[in-house]
């Protein structure tokens, strides 16, 4: 039996009363992640290029904009996919370096508003859209990851998978969705390089393509059946070595939302290790600039590959930065969303401190990836003290986790152009989703009026 039919087979037959308790719980923690950086992004300069595009476009008013108004649900998934990735505050999964909720959301979300579904069936796409785009993304890491950014390829069957769940497509029409969601799949790393906008429109076309291809299944639409373990399938053409058995490992046995992770800092994951040694260290001993004489920050492969910048140019850029985040971490003790500004990132004390950073392999550290996401930082001061620490996990992640009340925190500090009250009810809703009838109506009450 071909995969797509496998993972088909698990869409299909899986349902709201398989989800245990937990994952319940935590999917809507996810749901609610999702939630605040998407409403925080939503005025952003890339994401209301791409609300304007549609706008001109047109488009029947199926699913709520976070960019305000509606749209088409095509429209929708691509705009709130956008929104919900550009803070660098979205969930990511260390196995399969994808960040699900900026794609498997928006398209689920978009579909249950649609089609009147209920929050118990958007709970069931969501953990099943994630549980399939970390499966595929585990199959292909670490070397897709080189050129490829595995939450637009990757993340493409998650939103495929949680949208023919939703329109209750049978085993061969899903098969077909995941082949036509296979065959868009797509989104290179090469924009980290200018500081492009193409970051966003990864997850939205991502988001965007997966409700393509159910809404084209449904119609008759035919895809690859082997689309990912074919000759000319996606394992082969997209990655130098894969392991098929992670597909089907446990399926069905273990749902692997549980296993994501949450970002508390405002910057790429793999700037976070650092930056929590730093952070903590921060509380011990403050300093001067000049009394450092050099930081080595040992890190894996992949985090050097897409964070070695040091002299960002750009807000954004600096997000990218292991040695601007490090800087950051240890000067001011924090990495949220107020600490990545123009004033920051030309800041004097700052900017001196990065010269003084080097990056480099820690083989330790490397040898654990993707399994660990981990940093090692030796502070050598101007006396000859060395500093070492090291860590192995991130905070947010589930070795290392954030409570509940923390993401509700988040979510209140991410929606602030929302008033407080509202905020208040929002994420109350989104934690009792299960009990909600109809997504649709309740978008149209008020109750998840997001401007």
């Amino acid at each position: 039996m071909g995969l797509s039919k496998k993972l088909a087979e698990y869409i299909i037959s899986t349902s709201y009363e398989d989800l245990p308790v937990e994952v319940v719980e935590f999917t809507k923690l996810c749901i609610l992640d999702y939630f605040g950086s998407a409403i925080a992004g939503a005025d952003k300069p890339p994401v209301q290029i791409i609300h304007n595009l549609i706008q001109e476009m047109g488009g029947e008013e199926q699913a709520t904009l976070f960019t305000g108004g509606r749209s088409s649900v095509l429209h929708a998934s691509l705009v709130n996919g956008a929104a919900s990735h550009i803070m660098e505050l979205d969930d990511i999964h260390k196995g399969s370096v994808i960040h699900a909720a900026t794609v498997v959301v928006p398209a689920a979300l978009a579909v249950a508003e649609w089609k009147n579904l209920s929050g118990k069936d958007l709970i069931t796409a969501v953990a099943i859209g994630y549980e399939v785009c970390f499966r595929i993304g585990e199959a292909v890491t670490p070397s897709h990851y080189y050129y490829w950014h595995n939450t637009a390829t990757c993340g493409t069957f998650g939103a495929a998978a949680a949208t023919a769940k939703l329109l209750n497509l049978n085993v061969e029409q899903t098969i077909h969705t995941l082949g036509s969601a296979g065959t868009q799949a797509a989104g290179l790393w090469q924009f980290i390089e200018d500081g492009a906008m193409s970051k966003q429109l990864h997850p939205g076309k991502a988001a965007m393509n997966g409700v393509i291809s159910a809404l084209l299944a449904e119609k008759g639409f035919t895809g690859a059946t082997q689309i990912l373990e074919g000759n000319r399938g996606f394992f082969r053409a997209m990655s130098e070595e894969f392991d098929e058995s992670k597909i089907i490992s446990g399926l069905g046995e273990v749902f692997k939302i549980t296993e994501n992770s949450f970002k508390i800092y405002a910057s790429c994951r793999h700037t976070h290790p650092a930056m929590d040694l730093m952070i903590d260290y921060s509380q011990e001993k403050t300093f001067r600039v000049e009394e450092v004489e050099e930081i080595k920050v040992g890190a894996y492969q992949a985090a050097i590959n897409i964070t070695n910048n040091d002299y960002p140019k750009t807000q954004y850029a600096s997000k990218f930065s292991l040695q601007f985040c490090t800087a950051l971490a240890l000067l001011k003790g924090k990495g949220g969303l107020d600490q990545f500004t123009d004033e920051t990132l030309w800041d004097e004390d700052i900017r001196a401190l990065m010269k003084k950073v080097r990056v480099e392999i820690d083989h330790e550290i490397e040898e654990a990836y993707p399994e660990k996401w981990g940093s090692k930082v030796e502070i050598t001061l101007r006396g000859g003290e060395k500093i070492v620490v090291q860590t192995e996990y991130p905070k947010g992640d589930p070795e290392n986790p954030v409570t509940s009340n923390d993401l509700v925190d988040k979510f209140m500090v991410l929606a602030n152009r929302l008033p407080d009250d509202k905020k208040v009810v929002f994420a109350d809703s989104i934690l009792n989703l299960e009990k909600v009838e109809s997504i649709g109506q309740f978008f149209t009450s008020g109750k998840l009026q997001i401007i």
